[in-house]
């Protein structure tokens, strides 16, 4: 009996358990796209890695080709790690407790709390419970309705199961898609382009914006996290469909060519889609370079929180620009909707951007050490990979091995986020101790 008492218990924060529970997801995943029946051809394992940490981090970037170079099988086991991905490993862990008919105990509950990013334990169960119901409903739905599109087109079979692929991917804002052009092929089909849009839109909105628009349902009553993201998405989205349409009109190589409603619709795409979803139909290293740097602040601007998506987030983004206008304007509080965001808030939204920019440099610096690329597709490679959008100026296939590597290491960092990559390394502790204050001069 006495063998047993010098073991050491190793006990990971929520923090470790999240980025731990992706770790083991990405090695299981990668060794399934490895087996023979997974690919049509030769994968390395560094790719099968690079495949694997793409679709659970419902990224998108792929080095091989996902229609042609893997089988239905290794087709499949993608589109289970994006649906895990997606949603959470942990929100998965919940659904198998309750189909057990076992108790979510307190650990349980802050890990959910970590994986949603919320900021208290009360009511998570049940906002898993609204966030499965509204998955699997709009999957449903999506899937019946690209169905009805896609099976006349290629068969009953093919047609159902490219449905179900793209209804998958779409939602979990992946961007993964069994065509080589993506959805170039569909740029002015109106079913396709409002269905898949819908699809990532909804799902990078965030699972709390939509509890609490199921609950409440009038705008006076939502909380101010809902109404700050819903009136974000809104203004950047309409801002973006005018500027790529105004950019891209005169373009000859991607929207110049196009009839004028399929111009708008192109428009539409492709403004919505940078915000991590990394579907495209248009070439995206054909855009002017203007509207590539305009993708590259979509994309690390990102989703919003608590969604299938990654980057900062609106909210983040919102939060530093209300918090810069009130000290502009000499406030010493920030205010929005009659109500005032805590300096808490403010403190985190930009140690989210401080250190997403930090890891952004650092990847850029190194890839153009390792990469014979020109700097505009490096450091769109390395904001997409962040933002786990999946969108490419074409640098992802030729990538060299170390390039794969930081990329497949950027992408686990945006998926589980530059501030809780930073508590798992770390370890914060509360001080009580207070010291006088002092003056730095900044600016």
């Amino acid at each position: 009996m006495t063998k047993f008492k010098n073991k050491r218990v190793i006990y990971l924060s929520p923090p470790q358990t999240l980025a731990f529970s992706f770790l083991v997801f990405i090695v299981l995943g990668t060794i399934l796209l490895k087996l023979p029946i997974a690919s049509t051809t030769y994968i390395s394992w560094l790719d099968a890695l690079f495949t694997a940490t793409s679709a659970i981090t419902v990224t998108g970037l792929v080095v091989v080709d996902t229609g042609v170079d893997f089988t239905v099988f290794g087709q499949v086991v993608i589109m289970i790690l994006i649906q895990l991905g997606g949603l959470g490993l942990m929100t998965f862990a919940v659904l198998i407790v309750m189909v057990l008919g076992k108790k979510i105990g307190l650990h349980q509950r802050v890990l959910i709390q970590e994986a949603l990013n919320q900021t208290s334990i009360g009511g998570l169960v049940r906002l898993v419970k609204i966030l499965l119901i509204f998955t699997f409903t709009f999957e449903f739905l999506a899937f019946i309705i690209l169905s009805l599109r896609w099976v006349p087109e290629y068969g009953l079979g093919y047609g159902m199961y490219t449905s179900l692929f793209h209804t998958i991917s779409a939602f979990n804002n992946a961007g993964f898609s069994l065509w080589g052009d993506s959805l170039s092929g569909y740029v002015g089909d109106p079913i396709v382009n409002l269905t898949i849009t819908f699809l990532f839109i909804t799902g990078g909105i965030g699972f709390t914006v939509l509890a609490d628009l199921w609950s409440k349902r009038r705008f006076r009553t939502l909380s101010l996290h809902t109404k700050l993201m819903l009136i974000g998405t809104l203004v950047i989205n309409v801002v973006s469909m005018l500027l790529v349409f105004t950019l891209e009109y005169t373009n000859p190589a991607t929207i110049g060519q196009l009839s004028l409603g399929d111009k708008i619709w192109a428009s539409y795409f492709q403004a919505v889609t940078p915000r991590t979803a990394g579907f495209n139909t248009i070439e995206i290293g054909d855009m002017t370079t203007t509207s590539i740097f305009y993708l590259l602040m979509l994309m690390f601007i990102g989703a919003g929180s608590g969604s299938t998506g990654s980057g900062i987030k609106l909210t983040t983004f919102i939060v530093m620009i209300l918090a810069t206008l009130s000290f502009l304007k000499g406030k010493h509080e920030t205010v929005v909707f009659h109500r005032t965001i805590k300096p808490h808030v403010i403190l985190k939204a930009l140690a989210i951007i401080v250190v997403s920019l930090i890891f952004i440099f650092l990847t850029i610096f190194t890839l153009t050490i390792t990469e014979n690329a020109s700097f505009l597709m490096v450091v769109f490679e390395t904001i997409s990979a962040f933002g786990t959008v999946g969108l490419s100026m074409g640098l992802t296939g030729e990538l060299s091995p170390i390039g794969k590597q930081i990329i497949i290491l950027m992408m686990f960092i945006g998926r589980i986020g530059p501030l809780t990559l930073a508590f798992t390394l770390a370890k914060p502790k509360k001080s009580n101790i207070r010291y006088p204050e002092d003056e730095v001069f900044t600016g």
